[in-house]
């Protein structure tokens, strides 16, 4: 029974591997760099709505973030879109003094709910499964600590499953 799974799974992947080149993909999942190194699931709704779910570390703590983007085509090449959306997030700190926190410099804990905005750039390869952008992602924390975060510009790498 698990020979035929596994077969059957292999066969689902190479099969999404193997389709014809086409633009968007329909599911990308990867990782994001920036200040932390993060997780990044994007689902493809249409050519051009999109939502993005981002799970990723700093100072220690996690953040988790949700992002509903519209696409256009970019410099009229094929694989080229740029994005723009808008979306929240919540995020968890520990001790600020302790792991280099520098918006919270005391001994608590700390929960951060907020608003995102997004602005970016990607392109997606024809002959291989893979996804590249560069975003800027503002973030104003409304709950909790807060601020405006102006700082987090990231490039993300995508398995594109089409």
């Amino acid at each position: 029974m698990m020979r035929k799974l596994f077969l059957l799974s292999s066969l689902v992947i190479f099969s999404a591997l193997t389709t014809s080149a086409q633009n968007p993909y329909k599911v990308g999942v990867g990782v994001r760099l920036n200040y932390g190194y993060g997780l990044s699931i994007k689902y493809n709704m249409t050519q051009k709505k999109s939502v993005e779910g981002i799970l990723y570390t700093r100072w220690r703590g996690i953040n988790i973030t949700g992002l509903y983007q519209i696409h256009a085509p970019a410099f009229k090449t094929a694989g080229w879109r740029w994005y723009y959306g808008v979306g929240g997030h919540v995020g968890v700190w520990g001790d600020g003094a302790r792991y280099g926190n520098p918006w919270f410099d005391n001994n608590g804990s700390h929960t951060v709910i907020g608003a995102d905005g997004i602005l970016g750039l990607e392109y997606t390869f024809k002959e291989i499964p893979l996804n590249l952008s560069v975003d800027w992602k503002p973030a104003i924390n409304l709950i909790g600590y807060q601020g405006i975060w102006l700082d987090d510009v990231a490039l993300t790498a995508r398995f594109a499953i089409k």
